[in-house]
């Protein structure tokens, strides 16, 4: 069993203790804290309002009554947006004027886990600050709830289908280009809500879609993060059927990857290369990423005249650094696309959209389309450490002996060798003791190769 308890929200596994797991009782409490949150961000407020949604995992609906249980217990009157993907609560935060939003997924994690996500009033992850007061409201017990004639009252909505609207009637879809090419695609909904909504947009866009793992019950067909050893059946039914390309999503469609029409991933790292370059073609401007995703972004930026911007890993980082630059287009290497004048999270259907669009713009193929772009390959590997492990003092070392490299330490240590397009990016996990090593390449071998040095350094 598992809980893990951090500023962006509460993730952990069903059943168990108290404390070691998502119980009831970690659910309620987590919920009360987050309501004392938003009472001390608005203290003049008289009616409190939040959108609740969430993924088709099974302990979804037992979630859910708890939360919105809770909701009502401490005054606020509750959205429920049932089935809702995570950009669709984001965005219906902002189409209902409401104090904030909670999401209820454990994103790619497996269907044992679930997870409450929080959002503020602009439909977006809390920030540090607020993330730091939640954990102390939690552990002094700081919770209130209102008298009988106070309770909240729940109200019944569902935003897929403007969301949809608002992703076919951005600037940059071209939804007539899309629809003239008549366009077969295979979906694998990983059996959550890409099938209430990643299809619906594809359909709208006249597309023949080929649907797997179409029904929103959580019992994944397969593991749910979408990499490419989990997509062989995708691949295996792009091929038979002759499909132009096959679309994975992750269960609260976040993230977004392809495969190819010869049944090959595109790679998750290249959805945001790929849309980032249809965007600055149309409007210039600064792109980000955190620091852990390819800098096939980097290059591609560059080649339009634009400046490139890195943040450090995590949703909330990425937004925060594409807000202080006024970026057109960022994102995460996972395959998270952010498209800021639609709204400040990952969002896998717009992302699916301007892929599209970019696609039918060109007339070529998703395999001809990535040749167009730097090659790089990234090696992920992690070495694990005694708890009584100085991390700090492991990376500080790591600085030491790199020093006459370009070192960026917003986040653990990341070393660029720009002479060889290589980087390697280092970064202690907050959860158990290990620190992750990504390294990246125009070729597997060289990024490995560099990986295992700094695992030799890190060892000696």
């Amino acid at each position: 069993m598992a809980l893990i308890k951090s500023i962006s929200g509460i993730r952990g596994t069903i059943g168990g203790e108290p404390g070691d797991a998502l119980t009831p009782i970690d659910i309620v409490k987590f919920t009360s804290a987050y309501s004392k949150l938003i009472k001390r961000r608005y203290p003049n407020k008289t009616n409190y309002k939040v959108v609740l949604g969430r993924d088709a995992r099974i302990s979804g609906e037992m979630v859910e009554k708890l939360v919105e249980g809770t909701l009502i217990s401490c005054g606020f009157d509750v959205v429920s947006a049932g089935l809702a993907t995570t950009p669709t609560v984001e965005m219906a935060v902002v189409f209902e004027n409401a104090d904030g939003g909670i999401i209820l997924t454990a994103s790619h994690n497996p269907k044992q886990w679930n997870a409450l996500k929080l959002l503020d009033n602009n439909g977006e992850f809390l920030d540090a600050d607020s993330g730091f007061e939640l954990l102390d409201i939690i552990e002094k017990n700081e919770f209130d709830y209102v008298d009988v004639d106070s309770i909240g009252k729940v109200y019944n909505n569902n935003y897929i289908d403007r969301h949809i609207q608002s992703v076919i009637s951005y600037p940059l879809v071209d939804a007539q280009k899309i629809y003239s090419q008549g366009y077969k695609v295979v979906v694998d909904s990983v059996n959550s809500v890409g099938s209430i909504s990643i299809v619906p947009l594809l359909e709208s866009l006249g597309i023949n879609v080929i649907s797997i793992n179409s029904e929103p019950n959580g019992d994944f067909a397969h593991n749910p993060e979408p990499l490419p050893e989990n997509l062989t059946e995708l691949s295996r039914i792009v091929k038979l059927e002759n499909a132009d390309m096959g679309i994975a999503v992750d269960p609260d469609v976040d993230r977004l990857a392809f495969i190819d029409e010869n049944g090959e991933p595109f790679g998750e790292e290249y959805t945001l290369v790929a849309v980032a370059d249809y965007i600055l073609q149309r409007r210039p401007g600064s792109t980000v990423s955190n620091l852990s995703s390819s800098r096939a972004l980097k290059d591609i930026t560059e080649k339009y005249g634009q400046k490139y911007y890195s943040s450090a890993v995590g949703e909330v980082n990425v937004v925060k650094v594409m807000k202080d630059v006024n970026a057109v287009i960022g994102g995460e290497g996972n395959g998270g696309i952010i498209v800021p004048d639609l709204h400040y999270g990952r969002d896998a259907l717009i992302g699916v959209a301007l892929m599209l669009s970019h696609l039918a713009d060109k007339k070529i193929s998703l395999s001809e389309l990535k040749k167009l772009y730097p090659k790089y390959e990234i090696s992920k590997n992690k070495i694990e450490l005694s708890k009584d492990t100085n991390v700090d003092a492991l990376l500080v070392k790591i600085k030491e002996i790199y020093a006459n490299y370009k070192i960026t330490d917003i986040d653990g240590v990341k070393i660029d060798f720009e002479k060889e397009k290589m980087w390697v990016h280092l970064r202690k996990s907050n959860t158990e003791p290990i620190i992750r090593i990504y390294a990246e390449a125009p070729d597997f071998n060289s990024a490995d190769n560099l990986a295992k040095q700094i695992i030799t350094d890190l060892t000696k």
